[in-house]
């Protein structure tokens, strides 16, 4: 794949190179650093050259691996819950998923080969952390700091890279450090990475004596045959691994599954013809029909647009809410055991909490080996736990039953991840010594314009920020979206005709005001539920409208919200965009009034009209190109 690009051919000092020798000042200059090597920092150096020709950019990921929280999140069953043909990139959509839904695995080599196929690869650093990223005004550029770590340190969470430090000291963990500036910074980082700590309100878990683990630290050095495992969760992470440790190759004696509240589950979407049809010539079809691959990611999207409509406020949402919880409390008292169904009905909207994807864990509660209990967790002893108050016969007001203690050897975590704080642990230091995070929660909470910037950090963009996970679409699909826009800003400044761009603050205020007050209205606000996409009240997380909305917002900025600081060229080259368009105006205008003059009729009029404005336009063409040549 070729990186030439006219516009950007000549720019040489816009190429990663060392400034300043070996002096003491002396640092590697990187024009264009992302941060995070998931799916929106593959996405990114893609569309870099793919969009722009560019490929002086570095990628630096804090993990051992690229693909972010597909990289790091490797339980037994991990698996997409969205159609793939829908979760993948538009650039390179790939005909061979082996199955509708496929596996964790799979999603890392398709982001892998992606890398390949557009030769980012080598631009990748692995085991290598961004602690802090500092705007220098003076400089016009960002300073950013790096931790490189030694192989597989990355992989842990920041708290048990923390414990190891503290107990081992820090070349247990980092190598050295390095200081390096950058015209543009972007954060790639996901919100899915950062697993939850141990639960505040239980005691004792530093007197177990069997494993504990989070889900999406995965310790496939545990041996979990013939033991009694407690799972912490029900979230999605735990619907998918739950049904896989009681049979092979885990052989899970028991599974006791702690539910806080019951989540609304929906059954997978079954793929057309069926998933043995599906699996057998799907890859086969796909790679000799045109175009059938796109029409199906159509009919997808379309699909899950429709869905968006559980989401408002309106008297038709909610009988459409009503009408589908009634559908899948039926599928749900089909499935599971009848003890079962007073628990596993919620008693908040749909849709008000991210809903479940099932195709496996409703039937697994029929295993004998798996016990499901809305019981308190309270107290975590040597080789056991105490269970407290049931937790649905407080709701309906009930006594409760005194506590049980139940044996554990294995404690598994799927209490979901850190997204209240976004960036976190990733310091980032604006204009005048504004700290990103702070000034957002200054402001009620995170935000950001189109979720991609904030004022007073210029050229530094964030992709997937708050407000841009839908809950019924593809977050790869937001991300392109994003990146899109983005590049509508990166372009310029990699072309020398910006210096800076930012984001006004009365745009980012009232961006957020409109989007908080649409949250507002939403089954977010109203379905009466506590989830991870809300803290104290505000709403980071979701957007509030479709996806097709969110995409053209994104296709055409509105350039008057920001404040952009052009160069001498840029200025130049803007006035000559102007001039020309004022030309060509011109030319239709008076070529259509010589049409009318000639008295030739249609066709003769026609000619003696576009031989007029062609002849016009090419004296203009070669005015402009002999003044580019000139600068």
């Amino acid at each position: 794949m070729s990186n030439e690009s006219p516009h950007f051919s000549h720019l040489h000092h816009e190429a990663i190179h060392r400034v300043n020798g070996y002096d003491k000042d002396a640092y590697n200059y990187i024009p264009v650093v992302i941060i995070g090597a998931g799916e929106s920092g593959i996405a990114l150096g893609c569309q870099l050259k793919e969009k722009l020709g560019f490929d002086q950019f570095r990628i630096f990921e804090r993990q051992a691996g690229v693909g972010g929280t597909w990289w790091i999140n490797r339980y037994p069953g991990v698996a997409c819950d969205i159609p793939a043909v829908f979760y993948s990139f538009s650039f390179a959509p790939n005909p061979k998923w082996s199955s509708f839904f496929p596996g964790g695995p799979e999603i890392v080599k398709y982001l892998q080969s992606v890398c390949q196929k557009y030769e980012i690869a080598d631009k990748i650093e692995l085991n290598s952390d961004v602690t802090e990223c500092k705007w220098l005004d003076g400089e016009k550029l960002w300073q950013v700091t790096i931790r490189y770590m030694k192989a597989g340190m990355g992989d842990l969470s920041s708290k048990d890279r923390l414990k190891k430090i503290q107990a081992e000291g820090e070349d247990a963990v980092y190598t050295h450090s390095e200081i390096v500036k950058a015209k543009i910074v972007v954060s790639g980082v996901g919100g899915l990475v950062e697993p939850k700590a141990l639960p505040d309100d239980v005691k004792g878990f530093d007197t177990f004596q069997g494993k504990t683990f989070h889900s999406a630290r995965w310790d496939y050095n545990v041996d979990l045959k013939d033991k009694d495992v407690v799972v912490v969760g029900t979230g999605c992470s735990a619907a998918q691994l739950v049904p896989e440790i009681t049979k092979a190759p885990f052989h899970a004696k028991s599974v006791t599954q702690i539910m806080r509240s019951p989540p609304w589950v929906m059954p997978a979407l079954a793929p057309p013809g069926g998933a043995e049809n599906w699996k057998k010539y799907a890859p086969k079809l796909f790679s000799n029909v045109p175009g059938l691959l796109r029409l199906i990611r159509y009919l997808v999207f379309t699909g899950a647009e429709a869905e968006f409509q559980l989401f408002g406020d309106k008297p038709h949402n909610e009988a459409r809410r009503q009408r589908y919880e009634k559908a899948l409390l039926k599928y749900m008292r089909k499935i599971v055991p009848e003890k079962y169904h007073a628990s596993l009905t919620p008693d908040y909207g749909v849709g008000c909490k991210r809903r479940i994807i099932d195709s496996k864990w409703f039937q697994s509660l029929n295993d004998p080996k798996i016990e499901l209990t809305t019981r308190t967790l309270t107290e975590v002893k040597n080789r056991s736990v105490v269970l407290g108050a049931d937790r649905s016969d407080s709701k309906a007001g009930g006594a409760n039953p005194e506590p049980k203690e139940i044996p554990a050897d294995v404690l598994i975590l799927a209490n979901g991840f850190d997204t209240t704080r976004w960036l976190h642990p990733l310091k980032v230091t604006g204009r005048a010594g504004a700290d990103l995070v702070e000034t957002m929660e200054s402001r009620g909470g995170p935000q950001a314009y189109q979720g991609t910037a904030m004022d007073g950090f210029p050229n530094f963009f964030i992709i997937f920020g708050p407000n841009t996970a839908t809950g019924h679409s593809s977050v790869i699909l937001a991300t392109e979206n994003m990146i899109m826009y983005a590049l509508n800003f990166i372009g310029p400044v990699l072309r020398r005709e910006v210096e800076t761009v930012e984001v006004r603050r009365e745009a980012e205020e009232r961006y957020t005001r409109e989007i908080q007050g649409a949250l507002g209205r939403m089954v977010w606000a109203s379905g009466g539920c506590r989830s991870w996409y809300s803290n104290d009240g505000w709403n980071g997380t979701t957007y509030p409208y479709s996806q097709y909305r969110f995409y053209l917002q994104s296709l055409v900025p509105k350039y008057t919200d920001w404040d952009i600081t052009y160069t001498p060229l840029g200025l130049r080259r803007r006035r000559m965009r102007i001039l020309s368009r004022s030309v060509i105006f011109v030319a239709v205008v008076v070529g259509l009034w010589k049409w009318r003059r000639s008295g030739l009729g249609m066709k003769g009029g026609l000619r003696v009209a576009v031989d007029w404005m062609i002849g016009l336009n090419l004296r203009v063409v070669d005015a402009v190109q002999d003044w580019v040549a000139a600068l």
